[in-house]
């Protein structure tokens, strides 16, 4: 069953690259939702205790030790869920403009969808590295075709990023995978278990964390390689926004979770102080240059980096509270981020313009979404009771733990989050009116669908939180159990 998470979306995006006849926004809405029902389905019959749930494991290189082994545990089964609840809003959200070649951008979105759930559930070293490569492909594309200004010369950018930092983490892969035992078929195995039985001296540890490192580290991304996240978000049309923001980053999460620090632990401690002073640095000087931004787009991009910089901070410190503080700030942060960046293209579509100064007093002509706005800032500044609470507590938490002096700087995030979310916020919504926004449209029909889910969500996860935490409690353990550092 697990396996129809990856059919089904490639299947229907192979249909509609192919033809051009289709209604291609039912049926991308169709497989989307089709995708979210299955994904409930497992959600319900899921056995939190650590263990693989749904696995399906078929040959594929046998004589290389390669398999297409997927699988579900908590922490798999999490990012699945994520995936899959944002796709049908993702999809909706993309009718609220058109774009030509209209089956070609949701065909690319259904290959996006197929990737991003084989990367969660991949249980063979290199049928991961295939799906992280694989998701790279349809997003340059929806990026370099239906993108703004400047489209080609800052996809390229992004898409070498991502590619020769990909290419690391393939050598590192290999590098494991020679010292790994065998598999009673082939003399090593890309098997997950067998990479992180391999036994690594620390030269070549420490190597291979670095390589790794700098894969996840532009996919999430971290400063410094941060550099090509600005301009993309806001040149890429609304859905590669989302699809970037929401989802694909947490890929470099999961792989530091799953592959990172399990396959090379020898080498945590002499790296650890490194990337996490990276990560806490990146958290202040991100939000301090979204203090200073204008253009809502580009302030919801650098807010992006200041929230996985923590989440990749209380990941990396290798304690439980940190990596459950990660996890649920993941789904936390999709959510939120989602629709902040749906908000920023119906202002857009509405005022013309992304300047935030020229969006003054929006809110009188359109209360609805402002009101909804409202809820989702909410939880991007984790006030109680929203989505953004529990995970950011447990994150600091776990950062503490490690080093006070690191937990206070992470710290600062709580303060300079409100400040800069708050600021965009009150400047679009209750500034002073222009020409543009006397007489503002309030939310259509989709765009209330979309936007009452999203806040829906961030209240109800705010108010319950636990279930997050249960369904991922067994496989940290299990993790952390199984990686001695």
């Amino acid at each position: 069953m697990a396996l129809l998470l990856v059919l089904l979306p490639l299947i229907g995006s192979i249909v509609l690259l192919a033809s051009r006849a289709l209604p291609a926004r039912m049926v991308a809405s169709g497989i989307a939702l089709a995708n979210l029902l299955l994904t409930g389905f497992l959600l319900m019959g899921f056995q939190a205790d650590g263990r693989y749930n749904y696995e399906v494991s078929l040959p594929w290189i046998p004589q290389a030790g390669v398999a297409f082994r997927l699988g579900l545990d908590g922490i798999s089964m999490l990012m699945v869920l994520l995936t899959n609840l944002l796709a049908p809003l993702i999809v909706l959200s993309i009718g609220t403009r058109d774009y030509d070649r209209e089956g070609r951008y949701y065909g690319l979105v259904l290959l996006m969808l197929a990737a991003l759930n084989g990367v969660f559930m991949a249980l063979d070293g290199l049928l991961f590295y295939v799906f992280y490569e694989m998701a790279l492909i349809p997003i340059y594309f929806i990026c370099a075709i239906w993108g703004g200004e400047n489209r080609i010369r800052i996809t390229l950018k992004f898409f070498l990023y991502t590619f020769v930092g990909s290419l690391f983490m393939l050598v590192a892969l290999l590098a494991v995978y020679y010292q790994s035992p065998s598999d009673g078929v082939a003399a090593h195995s890309f098997a997950w278990e067998a990479l992180v039985a391999a036994e690594l001296d620390a030269r070549t540890a420490g190597w291979v964390m670095l390589g790794f490192f700098l894969a996840f580290a532009v996919k999430m991304p971290l400063f410094p390689f941060h550099t090509w996240q600005p301009d993309t978000y806001v040149s890429a049309p609304a859905g590669g926004t989302m699809l970037l923001s929401g989802i694909m980053l947490k890929m470099g999460v999961y792989g530091v979770i799953r592959w990172m620090i399990p396959l090379a632990p020898e080498a945590w401690h002499v790296w650890a102080p490194v990337f996490l002073g990276l990560a806490v640095f990146g958290i202040v000087y991100a939000s301090l240059i979204a203090l200073k931004q204008s253009d809502l787009k580009r302030l919801i991009a650098y807010s992006s980096i200041a929230h996985v910089g923590l989440i990749a901070a209380g990941v990396l410190v290798w304690n439980k509270t940190g990596m459950q503080g990660g996890l649920l700030q993941m789904l936390a942060h999709g959510i939120n981020v989602v629709g902040l960046f749906f908000v920023a293209d119906a202002l857009e579509r509405r005022v013309g313009s992304r300047a935030l100064f020229d969006m003054g007093g929006v809110a009188r002509s359109a209360p609805r979404l402002a009101a909804l706005y409202f809820i989702v800032t909410l939880g991007a500044i984790a006030v109680p009771l929203t989505n953004g609470f529990a995970g950011e507590f447990l994150l600091l938490n776990g950062v503490w733990k490690y080093h006070y002096a690191l937990g206070a700087a992470a710290g600062l995030t709580i303060i300079l989050g409100a400040a800069y979310m708050l600021r965009a916020y009150g400047l679009a919504m209750f500034g002073a009116a222009g020409p543009y926004t006397e007489a503002t449209p309030d939310a259509d029909r989709r765009e209330l669908i979309v936007l009452g889910c999203i806040a829906a969500l961030v209240l109800v996860l705010g108010f319950f939180p636990n279930w997050a935490l249960a369904l991922t409690d067994g496989s940290v353990n299990r993790i952390l159990g199984a990686v001695q550092l």
